[in-house]
């Protein structure tokens, strides 16, 4: 990948989490849990997937990073949604999710050409770079606030 599409996804993965926050602007109550289609999440759960995904995410590029070649362990994401208790307040859930992706947006700053060339593997998909991270969580919150956007729609106002 060239260095200007690089500073682009970077770009894209740093404006991730204002994406979602404005995608919740003025959420009802009754918005946060509306689903876009039956066996959706609703906002209130994509919030919080948002927080474990992003403090997952983190640690993922970190030791991509830092270990030759490690083995990236996947998670049930379904599985965090429903047993995490997603009742839970949202202001933590976005705390933490803007937190890790800050901290994470200034490494990815300071990256040098062979950090950038790193990999490992990943426990259900196979070869996983620093370059496919990238990729995933670059586009990774918008996705999400699309669907936040989509499940707010259902709602008659």
């Amino acid at each position: 990948m060239d260095q200007t599409s690089r500073a682009t996804l970077i770009a894209q993965y740093r404006q991730g989490y204002d994406a979602v926050v404005a995608a919740l602007e003025g959420i009802t109550e009754t918005e946060l849990d509306a689903r876009e289609a039956p066996g959706e999440w609703s906002p209130r759960e994509i919030v919080h997937h948002l927080a474990d995904s992003e403090m997952t995410s983190a640690i993922r590029l970190r030791r991509l990073i830092v270990e030759d070649n490690p083995v990236i362990v996947g998670y049930d994401q379904e599985e965090f949604v429903r047993r995490l208790y997603c009742d839970r307040p949202l202001d933590p859930s976005l705390a933490a999710f803007k937190g890790a992706r800050d901290a994470t947006a200034d490494i990815l700053d300071r990256m040098t050409e062979d950090e950038w060339a790193k990999s490992g593997t990943h426990s259900e998909s196979g070869s996983y770079s620093v370059t496919d991270w990238l990729e995933i969580y670059a586009v990774h919150a918008h996705d999400h606030a699309d669907q936040i956007r989509r499940a707010r729609a259902t709602v008659a106002s």
